[in-house]
């Protein structure tokens, strides 16, 4: 059983030849734009779990995952050939939802931030005693 270690080495160097394999080798248009966030790879190397997302958001998911099912026999034959393990992992597609995440959370931050601050008229050094 590989460590978690080598797992973790194998998970990115899968992510490395897969972004270039969007760059360079894969002509589908339902592919542009898309980006690998991460990979991960099972403790017996049997399915390497690849999460990706789009810049335009969830709107695309199922039409990427779809154009990603349809090439994924393409896509294990590439990565085997780039990758020299015993027996290549089988490839699982997921989205991967992060993104639009952390960007929502920023866009509340940033409102927050805009917000004038809120005055505090119960504070206790500022009453008066009226006795």
């Amino acid at each position: 059983m590989p460590s978690k270690l080598r797992l973790q080495r194998i998970g990115t160097r899968i992510q490395q030849e897969l972004s270039e394999m969007l760059i360079k080798d894969i002509q589908d248009p339902r592919l542009d734009g898309i980006y690998i966030t991460d990979v991960k790879v099972d403790r017996e190397l049997a399915f390497a779990n690849i999460y990706v997302s789009a810049v335009e958001g969830q709107e695309r998911s199922a039409e990427v995952l779809q154009g990603l099912l349809h090439a994924r026999s393409f896509i294990r034959r590439e990565l085997a050939a780039r990758i020299e393990l015993r027996a290549f992992p089988q490839i699982r597609f997921h989205w991967d939802p992060t993104p639009e995440r952390a960007d929502h959370i920023e866009q509340l931050l940033a409102q927050i931030r805009q917000e004038p601050p809120i005055q505090d008229n119960n504070n206790p050094d500022e009453m008066s005693s009226d006795a």
